[in-house]
């Protein structure tokens, strides 16, 4: 059975994403592990609010899954998406890293080249990429 570690934050609720582990479960039977870092998004924040609003995300994504037929786990990382995603493949394998992020422009991650540093993990790397919206916080 195939073994997809998903790495979201701001994203992770979003259509494409669910588009595309639904689309790994219909190619064959695979599990899924949802990691959240708790980055702090943009403008003062703490910690402890962080962690909070990554929770958040996570549980409702879980659940989300789960009436959509989809069993997964998750957890919630380091603030760092490449710490969090080491972190985990420390403690266990994967057969594959989906990564979801907010467009070109937007997303701090690209900015920070976490699709290219994320390659030294020697796990495939699917990037997914968030549709633009004007309202978002």
């Amino acid at each position: 059975m195939k073994r997809v570690l998903v790495v979201a934050n701001r994203t992770l609720c979003e259509q494409h994403l669910l588009d595309a582990i639904r689309a790994r479960r219909e190619v064959g039977s695979a599990t899924f592990h949802l990691l959240v870092p708790a980055s702090h998004p943009p403008g003062s924040w703490t910690d402890a609010q962080a962690r909070g609003e990554a929770e958040a995300r996570l549980e409702e994504s879980l659940e989300t899954l789960r009436i959509g037929g989809l069993a997964a786990t998750g957890e919630v990382g380091d603030p760092s998406p490449v710490n969090a995603v080491a972190d985990v493949l420390r403690r266990e394998p994967f057969d594959e890293n989906i990564v979801s992020t907010l467009p070109r422009g937007v997303s701090r991650w690209l900015r920070q080249n976490v699709l290219r540093r994320m390659a030294r993990f020697d796990l495939p790397v699917t990037h997914v990429v968030a549709e633009p919206v004007t309202d978002r916080v």
